[in-house]
């Protein structure tokens, strides 16, 4: 049975128009744009014969049961990042709902192996800086007592959020049985970044993903009167941590990788004071984890050089880490063939940004991801976008990979 990859662009587009407005995507998990895009994306499920639940962590499962429990995961996730892109995500999920239904049509319901698309809860740690919630709860790699700690710029705790959409935060680790019986993830993403456009590549094979480390770094310094305050006499902690942009960028000058300041809050934040207090967030990445050791050992020797010259204190705080992850070897060798028979080239990458294929690949399952061109090399921005014609034929790629997948679970 054929699939229909024009489908797919249609529904993303049907997608765009209710979740999006003229600042691009606003599908942040746990608010009512989510629960919105979940119950669009449940109506579309409605038309399959698939058992569809929530799990303990918000995760959402819609379930084709086989003649056998060994099961194929196809993975993504519908939130979004504030004013983000029409695909990030999404594009995952529908061409998986699509592989879906063309599994249905072409087994009659019932394919030889059990297949499960998961819609991952919160991907995006947009609004508490912790990415990857669901998938890592799934995966048992969640940890607690630090999502426990979490809160929005409002001051709003993770558990309390969570609550009010009906999750349960001291349960959400409960949700790993889910992954009983899994024998592959496949997960789909536009890649975000340069590298297939500047290669003028329509598809890529994900060798594996960056290790993270993310944390808040904290200056304080004293607040005083901007008027009658003299330079000298000042203990100001933002020009302590206003120091670390530029020694970022000299990091990863030795290091590689990357790293980035991502907000910057200060109190008390008016214009007449010395300001007492700066955070700042830190995330680092790269694909070897000495190498991101050595990173974040000099920006914390930085900032402890940085607050001694300004006579202010600095504190860290972990938001997030994550170890470098290395995909599936046999289904790094059935992707590239399934990007061939799609036509196109092969070419294998590392992923700078994080998936929720990285969590899975922690629980132990076997797991692989495929990437397609992003035009601009830009994501987490309305400009964010794809070819069509790359989209209709990743989508045919995709599920050229499932099926080798089903055939090598089988």
């Amino acid at each position: 049975m054929p699939i229909d990859p024009k489908r797919t662009v249609a529904e993303l587009k049907d997608l765009r128009r209710l979740t999006a407005d003229e600042n691009g995507a606003q599908r942040v998990a746990f608010t009512p744009t989510w629960v919105a895009t979940r119950a669009w994306l449940r109506e579309k499920l409605g038309e399959l014969p698939v058992e569809v639940h929530a799990d303990e962590a918000g995760n959402l499962w819609s379930t084709l049961r086989g003649e056998s429990p060994r099961t194929l995961l196809i993975g993504g996730h519908m939130d979004s990042v504030p004013n983000g892109g029409w695909l990030d995500g999404c594009l995952n999920v529908l061409a998986g709902l699509e592989i879906l239904r063309r599994i249905n049509a072409q087994y009659n319901g019932k394919p030889p192996i059990t297949v499960r698309l998961v819609d991952w809860a919160d991907e995006e740690g947009a609004r508490f800086g912790k990415s990857l919630f669901g998938s890592s709860a799934c995966a048992g790699t969640l940890n607690m007592d630090e999502a426990r700690g979490l809160k929005d710029k409002d001051g709003i705790m993770l558990p309390d959020a969570l609550k009010a959409v009906g999750i349960d935060f001291e349960r959400v680790r409960e949700s790993g049985k889910e992954l009983k019986g899994a024998a592959a993830y496949l997960e789909l993403h536009i890649e975000q970044g340069p590298v297939l456009l500047d290669l003028n590549l329509p598809l890529g094979t994900v060798l594996g993903t960056f290790g993270v480390e993310r944390h808040a770094i904290t200056f304080r310094g004293q607040a005083a009167h901007s008027g009658s305050t003299p330079m000298n006499r000042r203990r100001d902690a933002f020009l302590a941590a206003a120091k670390m942009s530029p020694e970022i960028y000299r990091i990863t000058d030795r290091q590689g990788g990357v790293c980035t300041i991502g907000s910057c809050t200060t109190k008390p934040g008016i214009v007449t004071s010395v300001v007492e207090e700066c955070r700042i967030t830190l995330d680092q990445r790269h694909l070897d984890a000495a190498a991101l050791g050595r990173m974040l050992a000099e920006a914390r020797s930085a900032s402890e050089r940085f607050a001694k010259d300004g006579n202010v204190t600095v504190s860290w705080d972990r938001l997030w880490r994550i170890e470098p992850i290395l995909f599936h070897p046999d289904l790094l060798k059935l992707c590239d063939e399934a990007i061939a028979e799609a036509g196109a080239p092969v070419h294998r990458l590392p992923s700078g940004p994080l998936h929720d294929a990285a969590e899975v690949a922690r629980s132990g399952v076997p797991t692989i991801m495929m990437f397609v061109q992003s035009l601009h090399g830009i994501s987490h921005n309305k400009i964010e976008d794809t070819k069509e014609e790359h989209i209709e034929q990743c989508v045919a790629a995709f599920d050229k990979l499932a099926e080798k997948a089903m055939k090598w679970i089988a």
